[in-house]
């Protein structure tokens, strides 16, 4: 299999799910970003990791951190390896000391435990080609520079994205609306789109 490394690149609030993050993974060694659509708990866990804080009793993730160390069992690194349906498959590959052991889990709940015990986290190469947006910031200049014009069609498109019709937009609106997604670092809208865009050419 082929292994990219990624790097959490930080989580931000969903304008349009309540209670709903967008957590942003980075290729280490290029452009492309995965934005994951996580849960509040699931979010706050990994956002207090990230700003090294540390809750005055163990959350659930800092519980099965302590409970591994204890038990002498290590994560030595989380990859997510299948994508189906827009929801993102992950595992643990573990070790006791003797055995190595793969363990099916949650992306969220992978990407939490991670930041805990300080492991590696990769994806194939199949997966950030069909879900990685790649973020080339003086190529969508110039193509923005182009589409001034479009600025009206653009609010109109927006206005679509927000009424939820993704899905009665055309392939060249919706590329369109995503460069503008990444451009404005909404990240948990260019999800959307993406998966839509997805959609589309498996059919």
């Amino acid at each position: 299999m082929d292994k990219i490394k990624l790097n959490v690149l930080g989580i931000s609030y969903s304008q349009t799910q309540t209670g709903a993050y967008a957590l942003v993974l980075a290729e280490e060694n290029g452009k492309r970003r995965i934005p994951i659509i996580v849960g509040g708990f699931e979010a706050q866990a990994i956002a207090i990791q990230l700003e090294g804080l540390k809750p005055p009793r163990p959350l659930t993730h800092d519980l099965f951190h302590n409970f591994a160390r204890t038990f002498k069992i290590d994560i030595l690194e989380v990859t997510i390896h299948k994508l189906e349906e827009g929801v993102f498959h992950s595992k643990l590959t573990c070790h006791n000391g003797i055995d190595t052991i793969d363990i099916d889990t949650r992306t969220s709940d992978a990407i939490a435990l991670a930041l805990r015990f300080k492991c590696p986290i990769y994806t194939t190469s199949e997966i950030i080609d069909r879900a990685g947006i790649v973020l080339d910031f003086e190529q969508e200049s110039d193509e923005f520079d182009e589409k001034e014009s479009e600025s009206k069609k653009d609010i109109e498109v927006q206005d679509d994205l927000k009424d939820s019709k993704l899905s009665e937009l055309n392939i060249k609106d919706l590329e369109h609306l995503l460069q503008k997604a990444i451009k404005d670092e909404d990240y948990e809208k260019a999800s959307k789109i993406r998966d839509e865009l997805n959609r589309r050419k498996a059919n």
